[in-house]
């Protein structure tokens, strides 16, 4: 197994993508507009973006943690996902000259349904919640219990199927198709794209931190998972600064999907264990945010659940808690300084991503 992968699709994307080709599932880069509803719907405060003295303990030049734990007070960079959505159907149903009572019952009626590692499920229930509509998150038996009462916290309905995200998705779509509901993941595959919607949320805290950092990073690294967030990042990453970040792409050894498809050339699964980076812990890939890293990301790496674990208590030291997704970036990092990988080295300034609060 490689530990590095360089992309040789960077720029160009797979050879024959039926995606690219049918010109479908494109991640979104419309960072103004999905703003404005954002900003009229949810008024989100800007989350930090903390200049790390981190940078000279490992030798490189700059480090900056865009800090997402405490989005909307929810806990995550997901809180703006599926929340974004519901804000544009309220929008698009009660237009921008509104009353709170009126977006508080605005998807009255409405069911979305979801199934979740954790944050999106968050997201879905918060969204639900400010909108006067019905959240029903599926989870698997992997994820951890404290989510469950978190989730059900903003009054949402949860279910526990499956023995892991892919088997509780496919309990979730039963059930959207069975009752009526709306789906609403963050993934896409062949015949759903509403993923892409929810990667659009993804835009408020990635132009955020491109318009705090005080330079142009060389290096962006992101957190895999099935590829939304890095997806949409990474497109956001290359409206602002064209090709000159190098942008890598962690994963955990067990979850390696996005790494393993470009090794392949296309979308594959990549079974594994079960990886204490709940939330990038995915055996397979959405197809739509797959299609755009092929064309974005300069660089796929893993790292082992010891590694994602053994950086948590300097971060912590220095401020900057988080799980071992949340750090997993970090890790990633301290991975190349000591391997040089992803052409680490002295003058390298470096964006990460603190994408969640420590569970509790």
């Amino acid at each position: 197994m490689n530990t590095f992968v360089e992309n040789s699709y960077f720029g160009n994307g797979f050879p024959d993508d039926p995606i690219l080709k049918n010109n479908k599932m494109i991640v979104r880069t419309d960072v103004d507009n999905v703003r404005k509803v954002v900003a009229a719907c949810l008024k989100p405060e800007i989350s930090p973006l903390i200049d790390s003295n981190l940078a000279k303990k490992n030798g490189i030049n700059s480090l900056w943690f865009k800090d997402e734990r405490n989005r909307l007070g929810v806990g995550s960079f997901k809180a703006i996902g599926a929340s974004y959505v519901m804000a544009h159907e309220a929008i698009n149903k009660i237009g921008y000259d509104f009353s709170e009572e009126e977006l508080r019952s605005s998807l009255k009626g409405r069911t979305f349904v979801t199934a979740s590692a954790g944050n999106h499920g968050i997201s879905l229930a918060y969204g639900a919640q400010q909108f006067g509509a019905k959240a029903i998150i599926y989870l698997s038996k992997t994820v951890p219990s404290n989510f469950i009462g978190y989730i059900e916290s903003f009054g949402a309905e949860v279910v526990i199927e499956g023995k892991n995200y892919e088997a509780s998705m496919a309990a979730a779509e039963q059930a959207a198709n069975r009752n009526e509901w709306t789906l609403l993941s963050d993934s896409t595959w062949e015949g759903y794209s509403a993923g892409i919607d929810v990667m659009a949320g993804y835009l408020v805290m990635a132009s955020e931190a491109f318009e705090q950092c005080p330079e142009t990073p060389t290096h962006i690294f992101l957190q895999g998972g099935i590829g939304g967030y890095p997806a949409s990042v990474a497109a956001c990453a290359r409206k602002y600064y064209g090709d000159k970040p190098k942008i890598v792409i962690v994963e955990p050894t067990e979850g390696r999907v996005l790494q393993a498809s470009i090794e392949a050339g296309k979308a594959i699964e990549s079974p594994g264990e079960v990886s204490n980076m709940g939330r990038l812990d995915c055996k397979v890939a959405s197809l739509g945010a797959l299609s755009s890293l092929a064309q974005t990301a300069n660089y796929f790496m893993t790292i082992t659940d010891e590694e994602a674990t053994a950086c948590l208590s300097e971060l912590e030291e220095n401020g900057l808690q988080t799980s071992e997704s949340g750090g997993a970036g970090y890790a990633g990092l301290l991975k190349c300084i000591q391997n040089n990988g992803c052409e680490i080295g002295p003058d390298s300034k470096v964006l990460l991503i603190l994408t969640e609060k420590k569970p509790n």
